[in-house]
């Protein structure tokens, strides 16, 4: 086993168990939201699949943990989390500022820009967007950023990414906005997005997109907190996140 696999995985779970948990009997329950492919997702068979859920399993194995997941509505999330469904949410959540009024982050786990994505022959720009309708995920960070950067635009808020693709194909709306490896993957490099391109600049304003993308626990699971972000050091630094990041990117996505 590499030597700074063992020293970071020994000092994460040796802060849970001054916290009084025992390696033995370590559940972690992550809750997540499933329509955000290439990040989490369904297969066909119905379970689970993504980086993220790679992510999450990876981080259990580091802390010689039980893992279990639990699926919830993007709106709701956060509830979920407040009322004790689970311990932490693993759904590619932007660490926002207004987000950590509510609850604590670990560190980032990667870091992707946005974009905007429309029919190809519209010739949309940024600048021509006032009066038309963009679709976005509910709650999300492009929610946010358009309602306050863009008042001209329309915004038309979905439950699921999923829904947002289904519109935009079939004209319902204008343009799409979303992580721009969810886009290319869940969309673009799908049947029904072969006469859309993305169009705009990458979009990564910290004060709108976040610091990146981190995994959210109540403030009080300080220790918890302080564990995870030990493991996600530990496989950034042993390889498996190399890895798992090869099995669906071409490119690095934790970022600077």
């Amino acid at each position: 086993m590499h030597k700074v696999f063992k020293v970071l995985a020994a000092s994460a779970v040796a802060a849970l168990l001054a916290g009084g948990a025992s390696a033995e009997d370590l559940t972690i329950r992550w809750g997540t939201e499933a329509g955000y492919k290439p990040f989490m997702y369904k297969t066909e068979a119905g379970e689970l699949a993504g980086f993220d859920y790679d992510i999450g399993n990876a981080i259990c194995e580091v802390l010689k943990a039980k893992c279990t997941w639990t699926e919830q509505d993007w709106d709701g999330l956060i509830p979920a989390l407040q009322s004790g469904k689970y311990d932490a949410i693993l759904a590619s959540m932007s660490i926002t500022e207004e987000r950590k009024r509510a609850v604590d982050f670990t560190g980032k786990y990667y870091k992707i820009p946005y974009r905007f994505v429309a029919p190809a022959k519209a010739g949309l720009t940024p600048e021509t967007l006032d009066g038309k309708t963009v679709g976005v995920q509910s709650g999300t960070v492009t929610q946010v950023f358009l309602e306050k950067t863009m008042p001209g635009v329309t915004v038309k808020t979905y439950p699921t990414q999923v829904e947002v693709w289904l519109d935009l194909a079939a004209g319902r709306i204008d343009a799409g906005m979303a992580n721009m490896v969810v886009v290319q993957d869940s969309f673009l490099a799908t049947p029904q997005g072969k006469d859309f391109a993305f169009f705009g600049p990458e979009y990564t304003e910290d004060k709108y997109f976040g610091e990146g993308t981190g995994i959210a626990l109540r403030k009080k699971d300080s220790k918890l907190r302080d564990t995870i972000t030990g493991a996600i050091k530990t496989i950034r630094e042993n390889g498996t996140y190399a890895k798992i990041n090869a099995k669906y990117f071409p490119f690095d996505v934790y970022g600077k």
